[in-house]
């Protein structure tokens, strides 16, 4: 994930900032609860293809 690009791309339901995760190519939003996928190399940032966060992901 380009560094550049995570810098300015927010949540889209909060505006809120993405963590990248890497080993599951998802950017995280830890206050939606919410994960969207990247599929090849494009960040998917709609909600209605974003997964629910499991309690253990939220507070890892």
């Amino acid at each position: 994930m380009d560094k550049r690009l995570l810098d300015i791309l927010v949540c889209p339901l909060c505006k809120g900032p993405l963590h990248f995760e890497a080993n599951k190519n998802e950017l995280i939003c830890k206050a939606d609860k919410l994960a969207y996928p990247i599929r090849d190399d494009i960040p998917v940032m709609l909600v209605d293809e974003a997964r629910i966060l499991t309690p253990d992901e939220i507070f890892s």
